[in-house]
């Protein structure tokens, strides 16, 4: 190779190299740049906007028998009889009259108007003799409780501020995407004024709090105290209320989504109190062999399991095995979305629901009830107890008249048994009441469930169980 060509050479490559150099940088440049792009810098700014709108609460509740707790802080610390205060108050202290005592807490909340209404948790407020609100500029005033809800725990509470109160912004909660920074804001431990920052975690969390458990999972820093005060979005404005959080876990928080808060908070505040939809169904959720066997294109609808003679669904036509899809045009797919849209429904209105019936889709007008939930629950889904085979529901009145059982009968009622499983093998039948797991009394399926876990896999488990029409009847199957 001459030396032109050699010359040529190094120049070619000398370019290729600065070239790649180049690349390589700018690519470095951009991604920090993203980096930089995805942390937000206006953290500062939104705690200063949107904290004169958070409030730390403190409540006084009075506590009867508080005799009994001071006897069981101040008992001997060596577990002896003799008692160091027993000269005080004589050796018969364990008869004496059980004393009151005030029992403090602490919460946060989040003023929603001018006219100094509050919201809050309704676990912050319950049962409260006396309720403080301190607001940001440290001001202090009584308050005075609108409503509460214990379904929701959302709380209303008022205070009469002379000055200029500063209501929070509201947000849209279903516009929340999983990754989507957040911000919390209240007084974990007393703490008053308490920033906090992450994402959301997850969305439509369900934590066994009851029925209409819809939950935000954010691992900004929650804790105790925290409870009531204000999720904020990147906009300044409240997308859920934080409310619990996990004990023994970290970075693990939950928030009421601010949707499904508003319509409960309006409620509280035109009347104190909360009326909620009834349908009159019971529903479980499809599993894909049932969406098999109705010959479904998807799993989604919701399952009718029961139609209650005289309410709402029965008179607009709904049957048993019918497979709601719609409420006012809205889709739902799992027990909880039906029994949430139909709760926040306004009592009367003319509502369509849309099913499915021998692969038909048809809809109806339906003018729905007011929940009486003393005796009625929307949610009937079986709980599933898969290496058993069986599917148990709670006793309600309405399985009560189905099974002819009596009204005052405890236990947990089976609902369904998967074909070919043990207990199916076993013998036991849709509507069994099981009243024992292994000689102890099981009054719940958190009762039921306890006490399975306690066996281990492959030993016995024997279940008393009072059948309609036969009587009691034993059956034993192995785990």
């Amino acid at each position: 190779m001459n030396r032109i060509h050699k010359k040529l050479a190094y120049t070619i490559l000398f370019a290729a190299i600065s070239l790649f150099v180049a690349t390589t940088l700018l690519t470095a440049a951009t991604a920090q740049d993203t980096t930089t792009i995805m942390v937000p810098a206006n953290f500062s700014q939104l705690a200063k906007t949107a904290k004169p709108s958070v409030v730390n609460i403190r409540t006084v509740t009075t506590v009867k028998g508080g005799g009994r707790v001071f006897r069981h802080f101040f008992g001997n610390p060596h577990g002896g009889k003799s008692n160091p205060f027993e000269e005080f108050w004589g050796p018969n202290m364990e008869n004496g009259p059980s004393r009151d005592y005030k029992q403090r807490s602490l919460g946060s909340g989040f003023i929603i108007d001018k006219e100094g209404y509050i919201v809050t948790n309704n676990h912050v407020v319950e049962n409260a003799d006396q309720i403080k609100v301190k607001l940001a500029d440290d001001k202090e005033y009584d308050a005075t409780l609108v409503g509460r809800d214990s379904k929701t725990d959302l709380a209303l509470i008022k205070i009469s501020a002379p000055g200029d109160l500063t209501p929070i912004k509201m947000g849209d909660s279903e516009r929340l995407d999983v990754g989507d920074w957040v911000v919390a804001i209240g007084s974990p431990f007393g703490l008053e004024q308490t920033v906090t920052a992450g994402i959301v975690s997850a969305k439509g969390r369900t934590i066994g709090s009851g029925q209409y458990d819809d939950f935000i999972q954010t691992d900004a820093s929650i804790n105790p105290g925290n409870s009531g005060g204000p999720l904020i979005n990147m906009s300044g404005e409240v997308v859920g209320i934080n409310t619990a959080i996990v004990a023994s876990g970290q970075g693990i928080g939950f928030a009421i989504p601010i949707n499904l808060a508003r319509g409960i908070v309006e409620q509280l505040k035109a009347s104190g109190a909360v009326t909620r939809g009834w349908l009159g169904v019971g529903i479980q959720n499809l599993t894909p062999e049932l969406t098999k066997y109705y010959k479904l294109d998807e799993n989604e609808g919701v399952l009718v399991t029961q139609v209650f003679k005289g309410d709402p669904a029965e008179k607009s036509g709904i049957r048993a095995n019918d497979i709601i899809t719609e409420v006012d045009g809205r889709p739902v797919s799992s027990v909880r979305e039906l029994s949430g849209v139909i709760a926040n429904t306004r009592i009367g209105k003319r509502t369509t629901v849309t099913y499915m019936r021998d692969g038909k889709k048809k809809t109806v007008y339906v003018e729905l009830a007011k929940r009486d939930d003393d005796v009625r629950e929307v949610k009937s889904e079986p709980d599933e107890n898969e290496d058993l085979g069986i599917q148990l529901v709670e006793l309600s009145p309405e399985y009560v008249k189905q099974f002819g059982l009596d009204k005052d009968e405890d236990g947990v009622l089976v609902g369904g048994l998967a074909p070919g499983g043990k207990a199916e093998n076993a013998e036991v039948k849709r509507g069994d009441l099981i009243k024992e797991v292994n000689h102890v009394k099981v009054g719940s399926i958190k009762d039921f469930r306890k006490q399975v876990n306690k066996i281990e896999m492959d030993e016995t488990i024997n279940f008393l169980i009072r059948r309609p029409r036969v009587g009691y009847v034993v059956v034993t199957i192995e785990r």
